[in-house]
């Protein structure tokens, strides 16, 4: 099993071309491409361990790890037509963008290929399931509660997302603000986007604390800008002011729960989340049924029931903070 990463549409229609003369590959394996938001991202990187392990236990797949260098739909569906161009035998894809995805996904499923997408889902005409790495509604009740158990007072709270137009984020805020009122007194005064960009993130937080002078909890959905809005608040000086708290890497927001930055924040295991991606994608491609109600294996993650539009939860959200962060911070 081989992972292998491509960072442009030059770069894969090279790759396409030099696969068709080194036929000497194994042809039976299984080509199954993990196309991620954009590469250097640690979420991501850790997904792709979770794809090789899965692969490795499947023993006929090759992963082939890619994405764009930005998080730009463009560049997700030059990707995309790349692996088309190679003939993969299926895409397991975390979206930029959950429509102008879609007809780019669609000549993909024209052509034989398995279109899947994880974490940030694609329009249900633009693949065959989605797995939604826990449910919409438990995330977002989460992202609010992590701020407000440490608020038993009340107090503002602004949000830093990713892309205005990232699936995922978007779905969680919306949870979020469906379950605000059980939380008296917490106030979201802001929600700003930092495109999953840290000197944006980072940016962006610095403003919320300049507009919000009593802003006491930034929650970031997002692996990217919580790491970003815990070093502003760091820099700002405001550790003990200002929480940040959202959806991170352990590994990464270790330094964030030593100095106080943050308090606590959750996610859930990104290594499960590549693995149950890519043998979804692999019982799909080998002919399990993806339809509403149709039960599907992903390994030593167990089975995903699928619902009305083909989507489905992997797992719960699992809090981190200091009574275990050293246990976590070396695994992701």
């Amino acid at each position: 099993m081989k992972r292998r990463m491509f960072t442009s549409l030059v770069a894969g229609m090279g790759l396409a071309a030099s696969l068709m003369g080194t036929s000497a590959m194994a042809q039976d394996n299984m080509r199954i491409a993990l196309v991620v938001k954009a590469l250097g991202i640690g979420f991501f990187e850790a997904a792709a361990e979770g794809a090789e392990e899965a692969a490795a236990e499947l023993g006929n797949v090759e992963v082939i790890y890619t994405g764009p260098t930005d998080t730009t739909a463009e560049g997700q569906i030059e990707v995309i037509n790349a692996l088309i161009a190679q003939r993969v035998d299926a895409i397991a894809i975390s979206a930029n963008d959950p429509d102008a995805l879609v007809p780019a996904l669609k000549r993909a499923m024209q052509r034989g290929i398995t279109v899947v997408s994880w974490d940030s889902g694609v329009a249900p005409e633009g693949r065959q399931m989605h797995l939604n790495p826990s449910s919409n509604a438990l995330i977002g009740n989460m992202i609010i509660k992590l701020a407000a158990d440490h608020l038993p007072d009340g107090g503002e709270v602004a949000v830093l997302s990713a892309t205005a137009t990232a699936t995922n984020q978007n779905i969680w805020i919306d949870e979020m603000t469906k379950v605000l009122p059980n939380y008296a007194g917490i106030e979201v005064v802001s929600t700003v986007y930092g495109d999953d960009l840290a000197d944006k993130s980072y940016r962006e937080a610095q403003g919320l604390m300049q507009s919000h002078p009593e802003l006491d909890a930034i929650i970031a959905p997002t692996s990217v800008g919580i790491v970003a809005a815990a070093q502003a608040v760091a820099d700002a000086g405001k550790i003990g002011q200002v929480n940040v708290t959202g959806l991170g890497l352990p590994s990464e927001m270790a330094g964030a729960i030593e100095s106080g930055a943050s308090q606590s924040f959750a996610i859930w295991n990104p290594i499960d989340l590549g693995y149950s991606a890519t043998m979804l994608a692999h019982s799909i491609a080998n002919g399990a049924e993806a339809a509403p109600g149709a039960e599907i294996q992903m390994g030593r993650m167990g089975s995903v029931t699928l619902d009305d539009s083909n989507s489905a939860a992997m797992a719960d959200p699992f809090v981190y903070d200091a009574s275990n962060i050293d246990q976590f911070k070396s695994i992701f």
